[in-house]
C-alpha cells in the first residue's frame, strides 16, 4: 500500500511539472498571437499611410510609393499567414493543457481513492483486535 502511495506521490508531482511547462507554453503561443498581430496592424497602418497623394508631381516618387506599398502588402499577407499559424499553435497548447490537467486530476482522484482505501483498511484492523475489558464500577 505505501509503495503505491509513493508512486502515486512520484506521479503527482511530475504531472504537476509537466502541466506547468504546459501552460508556460501556452503564455508563449498566447503571446506569439498577439505580437503577429500587433505586427500585422503595424504593416497594415504603413500600408495605408503609402497611399498615393495628389500633390505628388515626380514620376519616381509615385513608382517608389507603388513598389513599397507592394511590399508592404506582401509583407501583411505573410503576417496573416502567421496569425494563423500562431492561432492554431495556440489552439493545440490549449488542448496540451487541459490533458495535462486531465491527467493530474485523474492522479489527484487516485491519490484520494488510496487514501480512502488506507482509511476503511485501518479501520477493519481496528475492528479486529480483541475488545478490551473495561471495569465499571458502581457507586460506592
Amino acid at each position: 500500500m505505501a509503495r503505491t502511495a509513493e508512486k502515486l506521490e512520484r506521479l503527482l508531482r511530475v504531472r504537476t511539472l509537466q502541466l506547468g511547462q504546459v501552460r508556460a507554453a501556452e503564455v508563449d503561443a498566447r503571446t506569439r498571437v498577439d505580437q503577429e498581430e500587433s505586427l500585422r496592424e503595424r504593416i497594415a497602418a504603413l500600408a495605408a499611410n503609402i497611399a498615393p497623394a495628389g500633390a505628388t508631381t515626380f514620376a519616381t516618387s509615385l513608382i517608389a510609393a507603388a513598389h513599397y506599398r507592394d511590399r508592404l502588402h506582401q509583407s501583411a499577407h505573410a503576417a496573416e499567414r502567421r496569425v494563423v499559424v500562431a492561432h492554431q499553435g495556440l489552439e493545440s497548447a490549449r488542448a496540451a493543457t487541459r490533458e495535462a490537467q486531465r491527467d493530474q486530476s485523474a492522479i489527484e482522484k487516485l491519490i484520494a481513492r488510496e487514501d480512502v482505501k488506507a482509511a476503511f483498511k485501518a479501520l477493519r484492523e481496528l475492528e479486529g483486535l480483541p475488545a478490551t475489558a473495561r471495569k465499571r464500577h458502581d457507586i460506592c
